[in-house]
């Protein structure tokens, strides 16, 4: 332990499950890096390292035909092209919604008549605080993309099963894709 005192001996905290103490390592533009000591539900004391993120919204776009609007998308951290959803960081004060209407004119030139929450996700809950909400969206009309300076896209239309085989492939490993479709596919079931 070290880096914080105990609140009691040999590791053993007092009162309720909860965050004690707190230090920033990094603030970036995108997320925070924090070494945090957290009292557990057995009194113990424990140091955890967290990344902080603001949060993001990802939608599944649905054309009037049926099919879905899957991007192909250039990911710095894979060093590589990933198939996935549409899908942004909040920014401040801005909804779930409002991020996802944004992202879908920005990354595949869509504005949605409608957008309807699927779910939300917590994608890395071991070690990041970031959650995903989810969303389908329907009534889209043609917009000019706005593409920010940084991003690479290829916008690809798929029939929803197709989508689906290629997720039990393991063609699209992406999580939060994965999850709106088959949340998507459910819901379609049930209706």
């Amino acid at each position: 332990m070290g880096r914080f005192p105990l609140v009691g001996s040999a590791g053993t905290c007092y009162g309720p499950v909860m965050k004690i103490a707190e230090r920033k390592i990094f603030d970036g533009r995108i997320v925070a890096l924090a070494i945090e000591e957290h009292r557990l539900p057995n009194g113990r004391c424990a140091e955890f390292e967290v990344l902080h993120h603001p949060g993001g919204a990802a939608v599944l776009p649905l054309l009037d035909d049926g099919r879905v609007v899957l991007i192909r998308q250039y990911r710095s951290a894979l060093n590589g092209m990933l198939l996935e959803i549409p899908a942004g960081r909040l920014e401040p004060n801005e909804s779930p919604e409002a991020c996802v209407r944004r992202e879908l004119v920005e990354e595949v030139g869509y504005r949605a008549g409608q957008v309807e929450k699927l779910g939300e996700m917590l994608p890395a809950v071991g070690f990041c605080d970031e959650r995903i909400h989810l969303f389908v969206a329907t009534g889209l009309k043609a917009v000019p993309q706005a593409l920010e300076p940084e991003e690479y896209i290829e916008v690809l239309p798929l029939p929803l099963d197709e989508a689906l085989a290629m997720v039990a492939r393991g063609e699209i490993p992406d999580g939060k894709t994965q999850l709106a479709l088959l949340l998507w596919q459910g819901r379609r079931a049930v209706r």
